[in-house]
Parts: C-alpha cells; sequence; structure tokens
C-alpha cells in the first residue's frame, strides 16, 4: 500500500515536495537529498506528515 507523504526542509522547515511511498518496503521515515527553493541550495528533506 502506498501514501502519501511530505518532505519538508532540515533548514528552513518549509514543506516543499510531495512523494508516494510504500510502507512495507519503508516501514522507517525517508530522508533525500533535494532542492530547496527557499533556501536556494541542496539540503536534505526529511518525511513529515502522510496525507489520505
Amino acid at each position: 500500500m502506498r501514501t502519501k507523504i511530505l518532505l519538508q526542509c532540515s533548514q528552513c522547515n518549509n514543506l516543499n515536495y510531495l512523494i508516494d511511498k510504500n510502507k512495507t518496503k519503508h516501514p522507517d521515515k525517508l530522508e533525500y537529498k533535494k532542492f530547496c527553493k527557499k533556501c536556494n541550495q541542496y539540503t536534505i528533506h526529511k518525511e513529515k506528515t502522510k496525507l489520505k
């Protein structure tokens, strides 16, 4: 089953990305290095909330 989650920038706390997550393959929280428009650089984005 896939759920939609938001990714939050670790520096500015801006919610930037909406992605799908497979809960069976990745039960722990995801962490990606992505571009933040507000910081204007690549930062670590962590899983914040789940959407229905």
